[in-house]
């Protein structure tokens, strides 16, 4: 099928592309796997697309690599500034250290110790914030200006879209391999990096693919975004398992391409994703944090739609602590 025109002002398949071609050198063309206990648990054809194989334990580093390659030689030599709560840190710190670029990051003080130990080891300054009294994005933009540092965010960057487009790429090859038409595509959502990127690749090369994108309770902005039709907000009670996927609101940029691309917003529960968890631990052999596990749940709990085609679910990382994670799995027995 021929690819459909431009649907984006800010990024085409073509920046995916580009992107791709950027970032082969460093990234991994993470696996896209088959389970026959998954695919007769739901009863439909299943494809995981596994980022917790990619550099840091998470999708992140695709964005990442793409906006730092970009820099040029004064860029590089001033430094980058990024806010995350863990996986967009390590991505950035790992690019970082790559590219001789010097990282700063501010991360939540309560982030995964795992999380932020790695950071660290990646050779990145970290400035903590407390995520429920203070702003990331002040405080980052504040250091990027004092500086002269490059700012590096998370989700709102076309290079950030563009790079994390390239796992959408990957998909559709990956599933014209083992003779799967791709109906639909689930995707882990915070701020919409992710979810925008595979949207446009996807419905580039594939235009009758649906895609879907899936959040925790309490951080469902998007899914309310896309009925709505504005950018809504997250309450400041809100809480949930899933630290990656704490976006207070979906970003400027990716919100007018999911709304142009998306067919729909799921939302699962933190006891969902708990068990998705403990599935892909005991059925799949894959280590998934919370917030890399809710496209799953969605699966496991029936609330993705019927499709023509395999449905292709995002495991975007497997950054999760250690102590959090045993006590989940510990279930099992039980």
């Amino acid at each position: 099928m021929n690819p459909s025109p431009v649907i984006s002002p800010i990024i085409s398949i073509a920046d995916i592309v580009d992107a791709a071609r950027v970032i082969a050198p460093a990234a991994v063309r993470t696996p896209l796997l088959e389970n026959a206990a998954l695919n007769d648990r739901v009863g439909r054809r299943v494809l995981l697309k596994f980022e917790g194989a990619q550099h840091t334990g998470s999708f992140k580093f695709r964005g990442a690599y793409n906006r730092l390659a970009r820099l040029d030689a004064h860029e590089r030599a001033a430094g980058v500034v990024a806010w995350s709560s863990g996986n967009h840190a390590q991505g950035v710190a790992a690019a970082a250290r790559l590219l001789g670029i010097p990282a700063t990051i501010v991360m939540p003080a309560d982030a995964p110790a795992i999380k932020l130990a790695n950071t660290r080891a990646l050779g990145a300054e970290i400035v903590t914030y407390d995520r429920h009294t203070e702003s990331r994005e002040e405080i980052a933009t504040a250091l990027s200006q004092s500086r002269g540092a490059t700012l590096v965010p998370s989700f709102d960057d076309p290079y950030i879209i563009a790079g994390q487009g390239t796992a959408g790429l990957e998909i559709l090859e990956q599933a014209a391999q083992v003779d799967a038409t791709v109906g639909q595509i689930l995707v882990c959502c915070g701020g919409g990096g992710l979810t925008a990127g595979i949207a446009t690749a996807a419905k580039a090369r594939s235009p009758g693919t649906s895609i879907y994108t899936v959040e925790p309770a309490g951080f469902d902005d998007t899914a309310r975004s896309l009925v709505s039709g504005v950018r809504e907000t997250v309450s400041p009670d809100a809480r949930s398992i899933c630290d990656a996927l704490m976006a207070p609101s979906p970003g400027a940029l990716t919100f007018p391409i999911n709304q142009a691309l998306l067919s729909g917003g799921l939302v699962v529960s933190d006891d969902q994703v708990r068990d998705a968890m403990r599935f892909a631990f005991s059925a799949l052999k894959l280590v998934v944090e919370p917030g890399g596990a809710v496209a799953l749940a969605a699966m496991l709990a029936s609330l993705a739609p019927p499709c023509d085609g395999a449905s292709v679910v995002i495991l975007s990382g497997s950054n999760v602590d250690p102590v959090a994670y045993a006590a989940i799995i510990g279930d099992i027995a039980a």
